[in-house]
């Protein structure tokens, strides 16, 4: 049987009943679980504790010497992993998306892999073969998790590039990019025939052994997105590092080439814009009119940013220009523009034009829901919203209940890989964690009304 491509935007006008902004007061807590609450209203107060956060690995490796591996093991199942983790085995994976289907909201699955291998195991071609064989499995999981009950849904999984070639390639290649005459050999067109042709591509910028690894990651990253293009599951291509964002774009567009066609079914491979640096807006109007002159789908996953702090700290160690946000509220700024950009391409060119506001900021969200009002754009249309597995459930609730759709984070995999990969994350997102004040609040609430036994 002949798959057909998802009707993606169907454009309508506003309702004549006017909008009517949607209240992130907590009353749909209702849908959860007292146990779930009170684990969730734990963890987070837990995560906003500033020295927890920032010694998370030495906490976990003290609790295993002195509680033992196995009681260990249980307390985080029962706390940190059991809120912010799926579950390690496919079953266990399925009843939490079950689980997240049941109160209207989708999943998009991520592998938990470190950008920074801190050995020689994890720079070897064989572990990147088997983030390969790992990324393979989770577009298999993520097509297999599909609601088929419900109205027809895109299937979508993260992507991290650095799990399929190794950072200093990428910073290397940026390095090329950058360089005031670039380089001709760096072309997205020639970096995609080579993925589609399977031929050894020699750039005279690389040495023998880069040039090697270059073209066993093309290879990585087509196999890939083939697989994802085949199971009607899109790629949402991680942000990183500023200093190897180059050379990922350079990735992206090669893969978008390919995967971004419109005879395709609209924009398989997607790229994630972070709003905290100052060059964004103008890369995404950029990027966006790029795609549209080359009758291409674009598909943008818009965020504020997790890697504020370690940019900082190296642009000062290497003398250069701060390349990001001032403070929180220009990065809010930046992203209420970009996110105007999108919706207003979104409202002009319908399914060629695809975005996830991934935000956990109340005010962006109300935005968006307002714009897409304005503008007509429909609530089950290209526009989706985004947050964490395990936080800012008041916000992805109530969307979910008023027909938005929403897709929470998802990482799954053993305790063990699961952790590090937590806390490097939680590291990262510390303003996210210790911002999540008026959750807790919402959560202590309903717990109280429950306690005491009040009606809604």
């Amino acid at each position: 049987m002949l798959w057909a491509p998802l009707p993606l935007y169907c454009h309508s006008r506003p309702s004549t009943g006017g909008w009517q902004p949607l209240r992130f007061d907590g009353g749909a807590f209702h849908l959860k679980g007292t146990a779930e609450l009170a684990r969730a209203l734990l963890v987070l107060r837990l995560c906003a504790w500033p020295p927890l956060v920032t010694h998370g690995l030495a906490f976990q490796a003290w609790s295993q010497r002195l509680l033992g591996s196995r009681l260990s093991r249980t307390l985080l199942r029962g706390s940190i992993y059991g809120q912010f983790v799926a579950g390690e085995t496919a079953a266990e994976v399925k009843d939490c998306v079950q689980q997240l289907q049941a109160l209207g909201l989708q999943h998009l699955l991520a592998v938990p892999t470190e950008e920074e291998p801190d050995s020689a195991a994890k720079t070897s071609e064989a572990w990147y073969e088997g983030n390969l064989s790992a990324m393979l499995r989770c577009v298999d999981l993520s097509r297999a998790l599909v609601d088929t009950r419900g109205p027809a849904r895109n299937s979508l999984m993260q992507l991290k590039m650095t799990a399929l070639t190794s950072t200093q390639l990428c910073k290397e290649l940026s390095a090329w990019i950058q360089r005031p005459a670039g380089s001709s050999e760096l072309s997205p067109e020639r970096l995609a025939d080579a993925m589609d042709s399977g031929q050894n591509l020699r750039l005279s910028c690389l040495s023998a052994d880069q040039n090697q690894h270059l073209q066993a990651s093309l290879s990585r990253l087509h196999r890939v997105a083939q697989h994802a293009r085949a199971q009607h599951v899109r790629l949402l291509v991680d942000a990183e590092y500023t200093f190897i964002n180059p050379a990922l774009s350079l990735l992206v567009a090669a893969l978008a080439l390919r995967w971004n066609r419109p005879e395709e079914g609209g924009p398989w491979v997607w790229n994630t814009y972070q709003a905290y640096l100052k060059e964004t807006h103008k890369r995404l109007e950029r990027d966006a009119e790029a795609a549209h002159k080359a009758g291409l789908a674009f598909g943008v996953k818009l965020v504020r940013g997790a890697y504020l702090d370690k940019e900082r700290a190296m642009t000062q160690l290497q003398g250069k220009e701060d390349c990001t946000q001032p403070d929180y509220e220009a990065t809010s700024r930046s992203y209420s523009r970009c996110l105007e950009l999108m919706l207003r391409r979104v409202s002009r060119h319908g399914p060629l034009c695809h975005l996830m506001v991934a935000s956990h900021n109340e005010e962006s969200v109300l935005q968006a829901t307002k714009r897409m009002w304005e503008l007509g754009i429909p609530p089950d249309g290209p526009v989706c919203f985004g947050q964490l597995l395990g936080m800012c459930d008041h916000v992805s609730l109530a969307l979910g209940q008023a027909g938005y759709v929403v897709y929470k984070s998802i990482p799954y995999g053993c305790l063990e890989e699961v952790i590090p990969y937590l806390i490097r994350r939680a590291q990262e997102n510390r303003s996210v964690l210790q911002g999540a004040r008026r959750e807790q609040a919402l959560l202590s609430q309903e717990l109280w009304r429950r306690l005491l036994g009040r009606k809604v």
